[in-house]
């Protein structure tokens, strides 16, 4: 009786880590964050994709020649944040990207904005939406922290045809100095996170031609709790 006791705890047991494991292995990237401080998470604008000359693209010249422009357009499943609802005017155009490869090669290009993206609050996620065309190469948005130190997030592989909304998830830093710092309480009071860019890693056997692609609403979900906690008499550590 007791070896059959202990042979069905030990099989609970089991479940219950392939469970814990399968649940973190199928997370949500627009869930992160949910289990706390849910009042405090919101979804904001980084940029919208509206102002011709803002953003930057650079490739090698010895893979190819790289140009972009804005155009007239939407994504058709985009929702418009609270704020911006009835503004829908203002919103009315997406980038266009087109690199014309030289040769078949292991290259790559990068999206940089004109300057830095601050994000207000602690960032939980990233979104954009991009209009690919069924090339498998590999999209990451290029981010820097608290220190300025720079890292880059895997946004989503291309081979979709249409637009989607790829979502990357902000690893919180362990202890506050190491990996991806948002904040410090040694250091003062100044945004933590910031967009800089992002850059496509291309597939070589796909890297030929020309290849088109469009990018619109890059936002963020971020965690605003201290921001709207910040009591009214209070001085900011910003000087």
């Amino acid at each position: 009786m007791r070896k059959l006791l202990a042979v069905s705890f030990v099989a609970l047991l089991s479940m219950g880590m392939v469970f814990a494991q399968s649940s973190i292995e199928e997370q949500d990237p627009e869930t992160v964050g949910a289990d706390s401080a849910m009042s405090s998470l919101r979804e904001v604008s980084i940029d919208k994709f509206e102002r011709e000359g803002s953003w930057a693209v650079h490739i090698s010249p010895d893979d190819g020649v790289i140009t972009a422009r804005l155009f007239e357009g939407n994504p058709a499943m985009k929702e418009p944040l609270e704020e911006d609802e009835g503004k829908e005017d203002e919103d009315t155009q997406v980038l266009g990207v087109r690199v014309d490869f030289f040769r078949r090669g292991i290259n790559a290009f990068t999206i940089k904005s004109g300057r830095p993206l601050p994000i207000e609050g602690t960032t939980k996620t990233i979104s954009l939406w991009v209009c690919g065309r069924n090339q498998d190469h590999e999209m990451y948005v290029l981010v820097q922290d608290y220190f300025g130190n720079n890292y880059q997030l895997y946004l989503g592989n291309l081979g979709f045809s249409g637009w989607k909304k790829l979502t990357c998830v902000v690893p919180p830093s362990p202890d506050g100095e190491h990996g991806i710092v948002q904040s410090s309480a040694y250091y003062g009071d100044k945004p933590g996170l910031k967009v800089i860019g992002f850059r496509v890693e291309c597939n070589p056997m796909k890297a030929r031609g020309s290849y088109y692609m469009y990018l619109d609403d890059l936002r963020a979900v971020t965690d605003l709790y201290d921001l709207e906690n910040h009591d009214e008499d209070d001085m900011s550590d910003n000087w």
